[in-house]
């Protein structure tokens, strides 16, 4: 049976040592907030390879967003103009809050 051919062109896999199966499994453990070391032992790897593998995987996470774009009518729920009235708009009032903003 041929060895599987894979393209990691592109990707924060591509030109790293480690198999692809375990970026995937670091790239999990991350998501169950585990510590670097704890994801190393757990994956039989040294922790600076780890720290190298997660530092790799949030950069390539952050760089991959598409930028946020909002159109047309937008509408919030639950939005305070003051923290802390917590939709008390007469608590607000009272502390002399221009409708605009702050004072």
């Amino acid at each position: 049976m041929p060895d599987e051919v894979r393209d990691l062109t592109g990707t924060v896999f591509a030109g790293h040592h480690q198999p692809l199966r375990l970026w995937i499994l670091c790239l999990y453990l991350m998501g169950l907030n585990l510590f670097n070391e704890q994801i190393a032992q757990e994956l039989d790897l040294n922790p600076n390879d780890v720290q190298v593998m997660a530092s790799q995987l949030r950069e390539g996470i952050v760089q991959r967003q598409p930028e946020v774009t909002l159109s047309g009518t937008v509408e919030c729920d639950e939005v305070y103009v003051v923290a802390g009235h917590k939709g008390h708009p007469e608590a607000v009032k009272k502390k002399g809050v221009s409708p605009g903003g702050v004072g």
